[in-house]
Formats: C-alpha cells, sequence, structure tokens
C-alpha cells in the first residue's frame, strides 16, 4: 500500500484523458503543465524503494531538529620534510617545525571544542526538542503547553491533528509525548473554533460540535479541558493528559468538505464529461484567460496545486485567475486573483519530487452547490494497491491534442511503487512524494493542461484528495501510468503553510 490513505468506495470520481491504447513509448515523461514544458527526456533513473509503505511523517509535532556539523580533524602534513644529516639545525627550521606544531595544536583544541559544541546543542537536545533552525533545545514540557518558547512559535504550532475518515481530534501530550483523543468533556463551538484557527483555517466558520468513538485509541488516554476553562484564554494551557474521559472523544470539521452535488455519472473507459457539481472543488488556473493548470479547493482561501505549473515565467502570483463554478471554461469568465504563490521549496524540476503548491487567494470563494472543497487526507487513512481513484480536468484529450471546453472525468486504479517502478512501467521514478495510477492497459490517464488537478477517492461518504497531477510518460500509453503527488504525504507542509500565514 502507499503509506497514507484510505481504502476508497469502488464508486466514482474523476479523470481526463482517452489515449490510444498501443504499445509505443514516448521519448520521455511529458509533463501536463500547457504553458510550463521541460526538456524532452526522462528523469533520471532512481532505484525502487525499498519501503513502499512508509509510516506517516507526523508522530510528533513535526518541528526541525538541529542537525549535528561535520568536524573535519585530518590534517595531512605536506611530503619534502629534510632529513637529518647531524648537521646543526638553523633557527629557520626550528621555526618551521614550531609553526606545524602549533597549527595542529589549534586543530586539535578546534575539534574538541567543536564535539562539545555538537555534544550540548545537538546530543543534549535529543533529550528534548529543538526550535527550527535556531538551535534553541527546549524540554518537552514545553512543547504544546501554550507558551511560545521558540522564536517564531514552532513550539505550539502543530499540537493538533484529525485522525481517521471520522475526523477524530487528537492533540499532542507534552507528558506522555504522544498524540492521543480530545475529550469531549466540556468541549463547546467556541473551542473547536479555536482549534480550527490554530489548525491553519482562518476562517472557520460555525464549527458543528459533536463526538465520536475513539476506539482502540483510547488505550492511550486522552487530552481534555482542565475544570474553569475559559474559551477566550490559549485552549493549549487549558489542556492536561487523563488516563479516561467520561464521554467520547471529539469530531471536529474545520470546513465542509468532499460533499459532490451531482453523481459522476457511467464509469466509461477514456473519460467523460462531467456533470455540473459533481466536482465542485475542480478549479482552473488562468493566465490572461487561458487555461494553464488545475487546482482543488481546499478552504475558501486556499487552492492545492502542482508546484511545476508555476516556475520561472508563470511564478508572479499578479499573474493568474483561479476559475470555479462551472464545468465550461466558456462560462467561467470571472475568476479570483491570487494573492501568494506557495511552491514546495525541495520541489525538483528533473525528478518531479515534491511537486506540490498552495495558492492563497486575494479575496475568499464563496460556497455554492457547484464550489465547495474537497477534504485533506487524515492521519490513519491508507491508500492501497488496487483502490479506485478518480481524476478531472480540462486536458488534452490525447497527447498533444485538442483540449475540451468541458471538464472531463475518468477512473484510475491506484498501483503499487513496487510496480510502478518495475523496469517496463516508470523504472525507478517513482518515491514516496508520489502516487501511480492509471491503467496498465492504457486508455485512460491525464494529459496535458491537467497539472495540479485533483486525485480523489471516496471513503465514509467524503471525498478526499489523495493527489495533485504531476507527470507522466506520453498520455494513456500502455504500462505508463500517471504520476500524482502524494498529498497525504505533504499534509503538515499544507497546515504549516496555512498556519504561518
Amino acid at each position: 500500500m502507499y503509506n497514507l490513505f484510505l481504502v476508497p468506495e469502488s464508486t466514482s470520481s474523476g479523470a481526463v484523458t482517452s489515449g490510444n491504447m498501443n504499445d509505443d513509448q514516448a521519448k520521455g515523461p511529458t509533463y501536463d503543465n500547457k504553458g510550463f514544458q521541460h526538456e524532452d527526456r526522462r528523469p533520471p533513473p532512481r532505484a525502487p524503494q525499498q519501503d513502499t509503505n512508509p509510516s506517516l511523517p507526523q508522530v510528533t509535532p513535526s518541528y526541525v531538529a538541529v542537525s549535528p556539523q561535520t568536524i573535519n580533524t585530518h590534517h595531512t602534513v605536506a611530503p619534502g620534510t629534510p632529513h637529518n644529516t647531524g648537521q646543526k639545525t638553523g633557527t629557520k627550521k626550528c621555526q618551521w617545525k614550531y609553526i606545524l606544531c602549533a597549527s595542529l595544536s589549534l586543530l586539535v583544541i578546534l575539534a574538541v571544542a567543536g564535539l562539545l559544541l555538537w555534544y550540548f546543542l545537538y546530543f543534549q537536545c535529543l533529550l528534548g526538542m529543538a526550535c527550527g533552525s535556531g538551535g534553541k533545545c527546549l524540554s518537552h514540557s514545553q512543547w504544546c503547553n501554550g507558551v511560545k518558547d521558540c522564536p517564531h512559535g514552532e513550539d505550539e504550532s502543530q499540537c493538533f491533528r484529525l485522525h481517521g475518515t471520522n475526523l477524530m481530534l487528537e492533540g499532542y501530550s507534552s507528558d506522555k509525548r504522544l498524540w492521543v483523543p480530545v475529550c469531549a468533556e466540556n468541549w463547546n463551538h467556541n473551542y473547536g473554533r479555536a482549534v480550527c484557527e490554530q489548525m491553519g483555517y482562518k476562517r472557520p466558520g460555525n464549527v458543528p460540535f459533536t463526538q465520536t468513538s475513539a476506539g482502540s485509541l483510547a488505550l492511550k488516554g486522552y487530552i481534555k479541558l482542565k475544570s474553569g476553562s475559559n474559551p477566550g484564554s490559549h485552549i493549549l494551557s487549558q489542556l492536561l493528559y487523563s488516563q479516561s474521559c467520561s464521554v467520547r472523544a471529539v469530531k471536529l470539521q474545520c470546513v465542509e468538505c468532499g460533499v459532490s452535488s451531482a453523481s459522476p455519472g457511467a464509469r466509461i473507459v477514456g473519460g467523460t464529461e462531467a456533470a455540473n457539481g459533481a466536482w465542485p472543488w475542480q478549479v482552473s488556473l488562468q493566465i490572461t484567460g487561458q487555461h494553464i493548470c488545475g487546482g482543488s479547493v481546499i478552504s475558501p482561501d486556499w487552492i492545492l496545486s502542482a508546484a511545476h505549473c508555476f516556475q520561472n515565467r508563470y511564478s508572479s502570483p499578479g499573474t493568474w485567475t483561479v476559475h470555479s463554478g462551472d464545468v465550461s471554461l466558456l462560462q467561467m469568465i470571472n475568476g479570483k486573483t491570487v494573492n501568494k504563490i506557495i511552491s514546495h521549496a525541495k520541489f525538483n524540476t528533473e525528478t518531479y519530487v515534491n511537486d506540490i503548491a498552495l495558492l492563497k487567494l486575494d479575496a475568499p470563494l464563496e460556497f455554492s452547490r457547484t464550489v465547495k472543497p474537497v477534504c485533506l487526507p487524515n492521519t490513519g487513512m491508507h491508500l492501497y494497491a488496487g483502490s479506485q481513484a478518480w481524476i478531472t480536468g480540462w486536458g488534452a484529450l490525447r497527447s498533444s491534442g485538442p483540449s475540451p471546453d468541458k471538464l472531463n472525468q475518468a477512473q484510475v486504479t491506484v498501483y503499487s511503487r513496487e510496480t510502478c517502478n518495475s523496469a517496463q512501467a516508470l523504472a525507478g521514478q517513482v518515491t514516496e512524494t508520489m502516487i501511480c495510477a492509471g491503467k496498465m492497459q492504457g486508455g485512460v490517464d491525464s494529459c496535458q493542461g491537467d497539472s495540479g488537478g485533483p486525485l480523489v477517492v471516496k471513503e465514509g461518504g467524503l471525498w478526499w484528495l489523495a493527489g495533485d497531477t504531476s507527470w507522466g510518460i506520453g498520455c494513456a500509453l500502455r504500462d505508463k501510468p500517471g504520476v500524482y503527488g502524494n498529498v497525504t504525504y505533504f499534509i503538515n507542509w499544507v497546515y504549516e503553510q496555512m498556519q504561518n500565514d
């Protein structure tokens, strides 16, 4: 299975492109951004991943640890030292030996000092946690306690998360150094709103108060509100660890997401036109009225897309507009302007590792029947090989072919990373930051112009964003499934950008 997602229901939702089922292989990857094209060559081969199911990268709050500095204490003495001939040594030779000896002594002193510095700044911090790149070391009790001890507040920024398809709220207990369910004792809507704002949802609105079973996670205990807590105070300072809870755990949904207004329709190989409201999170990202890439609504203020859409001359927010609310490009006349584009800092233009980006809008979207957010994946969700997913977009209907006015959709199969990295498929190019999906027999795929658009699955009655369209070799070729950014792998990064803004 892939590291982090759910097992989708076999029912529907979107892809884009049909293609010829032939054996011809493209010379290299066809990248889907119609505006930004790379060299026509394949990224360098990568060794297949040994572990195709890495654990979710959020076991404890994902703060940056201080890395030890490598200190080079090796010193090579230049050859050519004169032999002792029995003659008296002159003053010049004594000076040379003195300088050499002093230099070696200085290097040894610096090495020892460096090791001591490393010990106290790094090794000792293993007993606690470090603040970002500043290196300030804090004890575990100082994390998620409601007091900002790090210069940029890293110690209080990622202390809540949602778990599973039932949206159970978890908090980080600094006492136990564990993620545990939040007990619903004394909870109300105001606490829910405060948590959503801390997670990065700046406009959570009314956050309904509901409860859910913690199941086996209750064995780890809970964190719950202290007696006499006040919603107006910092919520983290009002929580304490408890072995038990008299009620159930808090269920929290910061934004109503993952609900479509229309059925995807029949499952037809090669893709079909989508109905209005079937994929209300799908947006068209345009420059001067021309569709360039796709994206997904994740909140009133934020669009999730692919980093490769915004490289070089396409990196300026002022050139882009975001269009939503219809399946027809011609009907979406007025778009929202973009305030900020945040591409992943470690996006690699050669291998397409870390191909994810966020767009912050100048003004929030107004949700309606045809404009709604998709759900971001939660901890504890998994995407298994063989799962069915949907892709959507306005991309080309075949490689280098025409692009439609109407949004297209298609159903695809998710494949294991091992299958995708086989020699006859994508030859080791699929990393843990990617998901591979399509039809090995060919005929169904995303294509140019679909970049950044959603790969979604359905579970628990909701649609979840599993991937963003990234790259592929040709379009709909046999043994060449499409590759998508693994959104669950980046979920901490997504929330971090929303919080920092």
